[in-house]
């Protein structure tokens, strides 16, 4: 990946154009040329900024990482103790999908470009690996029991309302509830003074 460089107002341009098109149309269905023309600047100027489809690719899940990671850290700062901190991705989602109704990036992403070296693909797997983390971090800190099998059931309802979203169903309100219940049942043990398992 080149190196980060304060972006200029074409660059902001492109990433924006390229952002639209990719999270809608589809990675691999969208050329340089429909982002060029989107952003209102030429293929020299994109390939100049940015030096290739995959680096854009990769820059453009970045950033929409950098937005969802800043949104889940402020919903888990602003919750009123360490159980309730551990479903704040949940809440999250839920103001997230209010301007993201087509799904999951990360996991079209995965979907799009299965190759583990393409750098786009490393950072879509890395989203996932931080979300499985931050659930056992936070499950951890409410001193859930078994925090580690916690983390990976909490992600697999929190990824399984991502991969309905687009179907005209309520799955977000069905897995927060759900979730709710596993880390009131993982608190349970310590609450009564039973010590967790790590």
């Amino acid at each position: 990946m080149r190196e980060a460089q304060p972006r200029t107002p074409a660059g902001r341009r492109i990433v924006a154009a390229a952002e639209d098109l990719f999270y809608n149309r589809g990675i691999t269905s969208v050329g340089v040329d429909l982002i060029a023309e989107h952003s209102g600047v030429t293929k020299r100027t994109l390939y100049n900024q940015f030096g290739s489809k995959d680096h854009l690719v990769a820059t453009y899940l970045t950033e929409r990482d950098q937005r969802w990671r800043s949104l889940v850290r402020a919903t888990v700062d602003a919750c009123d103790g360490p159980v309730e901190a551990v479903t704040a991705p949940f809440d999250a989602l839920r103001k997230w999908s209010e301007a993201n109704t087509r799904g999951c990036a990360f996991i079209n992403a995965l979907a799009e470009l299965p190759d583990p070296s393409h750098p786009a693909h490393r950072i879509a797997a890395n989203q996932k690996l931080w979300l499985l983390n931050l659930f056992k971090e936070l499950a951890t800190a409410a001193g859930c029991s078994s925090p580690a099998t916690l983390a990976t059931q909490l992600l697999v309802l929190h990824e399984g309302t991502l991969a309905t979203q687009p179907l005209p169903l309520d799955t977000l309100s069905a897995s927060t509830d759900l979730a709710r219940a596993l880390v009131r049942a993982g608190a349970l043990p310590r609450q009564q003074g039973v010590p967790s398992e790590t």
